[in-house]
């Protein structure tokens, strides 16, 4: 037996380089869509530990932005120092239509196609995605929400904004019922819903605070106007432990707001 075996390791050795001439293409890189998240079998990055946010921009060189941008988000809001005034509302133009829901590994990621979008800063944006934290990642004088919603616009291929709802605790709410009811009980999942209106989720009072910021999630991408809605809306218990219950706590910390501009828009009486 032992003389076996040098023939044998010999042969594996030359069969190996020659499985290895020709190996299948690799797809190209896609770049990430805002607020998308990675695929839930390779999963790069996380909320806690060595792969929490902390480790971000050590995880790969594309992330350095999570850790050595100066225009991060999110940020906690200071109503003390915030500047009032010149402003002018949000125009939002959304209409009914289908969506898709895909598990994104941390959260439950909203994809839309005809759902209009909104006119934000004078400028034409169409809504593309919604996405969930919980905790919310905004803050206002420190304070978070149980969970929020962040609508993800485009204008073009460079330009991104963010409409962020915050919740609270109270009734049901029946606008996200279709999404909450199909949330995700395994990795694959891609299901669609055949009517949303996101309208349905904005609060009344018109009132936000709006800042430049960044993607929350990697790469961090910045350049990313935020608009933070500043009345909450309501959630049910049982909407919130549901979501808890598959994505448990997906928030990324407060980053220093460095001297940014902070706004806030309050309807004239």
């Amino acid at each position: 037996m032992k003389y076996l075996a040098l023939p044998l390791l010999i042969t594996v050795s030359l069969v190996a380089p020659a499985l290895a001439k020709d190996p299948a293409p690799a797809e190209p890189a896609r770049p990430p869509s805002p607020g998308a998240k990675h695929s839930p079998r390779a999963p790069l990055w996380s909320y806690d530990g060595d792969t929490g946010p902390t480790k971000w921009s050590e995880i790969d060189p594309k992330f350095r932005l999570c850790q050595s941008g100066k225009r991060q988000s999110p940020i906690d809001i200071e109503t003390q120092t915030v500047e009032r005034g010149g402003l002018k509302p949000i125009m939002f133009n959304y209409a009914a239509g289908p969506l898709t829901l895909v598990n994104g590994n941390n959260t439950i990621q909203v994809n839309f196609t005809t759902s209009g979008g909104a006119r934000l800063d004078g400028l034409e944006y169409k809504l593309v995605q919604m996405v969930f934290h919980a905790p919310s990642e905004e803050k206002i004088d420190g304070l978070a929400t149980p969970i929020s919603a962040q609508l993800i616009h485009r204008a073009g291929d460079t330009r991104t904004a963010v409409v962020a709802i915050r919740f609270k605790l109270g009734k049901e709410n029946k606008a996200l019922k279709p999404i909450f009811e199909r949330l995700p009980k395994t990795d694959a999942f891609n299901e669609t819903v055949e009517s949303f209106n996101p309208a349905d989720i904005l609060p009344a009072n018109p009132a936000y605070f709006t800042y430049m910021g960044s993607l929350t999630t990697p790469p961090c991408t910045e350049d990313v106007k935020w608009f933070v809605m500043r009345e909450t809306v309501d959630i049910s218990f049982r909407q919130l432990s549901a979501f808890k219950e598959r994505y448990k706590s997906n928030s990324r910390p407060s980053q220093p707001v460095n001297g940014r501009r902070v706004q806030e828009y309050v309807e004239e009486q």
